[in-house]
Formats: C-alpha cells, structure tokens, sequence
C-alpha cells in the first residue's frame, strides 16, 4: 500500500450501495441492481410519483418490506470499525440508509447520513417521526398506506427521495468532512449522484488524496490516485491495515 494512504491521520470515507452488497441489501445502478433489472422501482423513491399515486406508496411500503430483512454488516463494515479504532477516521459520509455501519459499530457520531435512514418514517405534512418498524407493523396488519397518526398526513421512510433535498446541515458537515482530511476513501459507489459525488472534487481541491473501491468505473476514476477494482469485502479491509 502507499505510505500515504497506510500513514495518513485524518481520512473521510464516503460510502455507496457497493458495500452492503455482500450484506444481501442490492445496489442501484450495478448489473445486478435494484433498478437495473426493474427500471419502474425507481418510480418507488421518487418523491412526486409517491405523494401523487396511492399504488405507488402501496408498492412502495411492500418493497420496504420485503427488502433484505435481517442484513447484517459485513468485512466491508468491520474494515472502517477498525479504521475508526485506529484513530484514524475523519468521518464516515454514507449514501446508503440501511443503518449497518452503526449496527457493525461504527460510531454514530462519526457517522453522516447524506440520504437518511430507512429505520424511521417520517409524516412529509407535519414532519412527526415514528419506527419504521410500528409502520410496518400496521402494513402487516392491513393497512397498506399507513397515514401518519397525528395529521393524518403521507408517511414516508425519513430517506431522501429523487426530487427532495438533501438537509442543509447534513450537507455542510459532509463539505466540512471532505475539506478537512488527508484521504477521501470512496467505497461502492458509482459517484454519479450529487451533491454526494461533489465530495471527491471538493477534497481534492483541498489537498487530499483520492481512493475510488468499486466495481465498476466511476466518472471521478481520473481524479483519483488510487483506484482499486478488487471485492470491497477483501480488498477493504487489506487497505486500511496499518
């Protein structure tokens, strides 16, 4: 490994799809993925079809279900626990919104949920938040578009659908992240989605060095100065070994 990479303090890891693969949770965009062998589950996640189309929040609450149950963290997770434990970790800036990097013992202050979290639901009327748990448990019951209880509003997962911002807070601390560090680990992610790719431009603008993990090529592979092809689970975890 350079002596950059295997010396440097302070590394912000930006995470994608890619590494909860080998947890059983799909990507998106892969050759395999969610939306590339069903184009119309992209329709799922899009905030004006989802509030205008009661079928499409009922599929959508179906798919919520349905969607890996029980996925655990994998060596991918583990590799950035032990980087975190090395004192190195700047920041974990994470794409995904299935909660494993805390669940493999990632600390959650570390941790930036650029796109939110699955395991809360939120009322896009009066922004009440509850599980994603209690609402599934009513889907199971037979209601298969839950309201929100308090006024009556659409229930959504607190995720960050295509069409709906990003929070301006979470934003910033992930700008902070990627101009405060001497390495921006990009892992299993396609770094086609913004402002989450904009990161690595933003790093690299400010002195750090870029690593791009994923399986296939990204649009910032040029920039970077390490890009490796190998499985996230095995190549991660050698990576960050000091």
């Amino acid at each position: 490994m350079p002596s950059w990479l295997t010396d440097a303090g302070r590394v912000t890891v930006l995470t994608g799809a890619g590494i909860s693969t080998d947890s059983g949770i799909p990507d998106y965009r892969g050759p395999q993925g969610l939306w590339t062998r069903d184009p119309d589950a992209e329709e799922l996640v899009t905030l004006s079809s989802y509030v205008a189309d009661p079928d499409v929040r009922r599929r959508a609450w179906l798919m919520r279900r349905d969607t890996a149950p029980g996925a655990r963290p994998n060596a991918g997770h583990r590799a950035l626990v032990d980087l975190e434990r090395q004192g190195r970790l700047r920041a974990l800036l994470t794409q995904n919104v299935d909660g494993l990097h805390q669940a493999g013992g990632s600390s959650a202050e570390l941790v930036v949920e650029l796109h939110g979290t699955v395991h809360e639901v939120e009322c896009l009327a009066c922004r009440d938040r509850t599980t994603m748990a209690e609402a599934l448990a009513r889907v199971d019951a037979g209601e298969p578009d839950p309201a929100c209880r308090v006024c009556g509003g659409v229930l959504k997962s607190a995720t960050v659908s295509f069409g709906q911002a990003l929070d301006p807070a979470v934003v910033e601390a992930a700008a902070e992240a990627a101009t405060d560090c001497d390495v921006l680990l990009a892992v299993g992610t396609s770094l086609t989605v913004h402002p989450a790719a904009g990161l690595v431009d933003l790093a690299a603008r400010s002195g750090a060095r870029v690593v791009v993990v994923n399986a296939e090529p990204t649009p910032y592979d040029p920039l970077a100065d390490l890009v490796v092809r190998e499985p996230i689970g095995t190549s991660l975890p050698r990576l960050l070994a000091r």
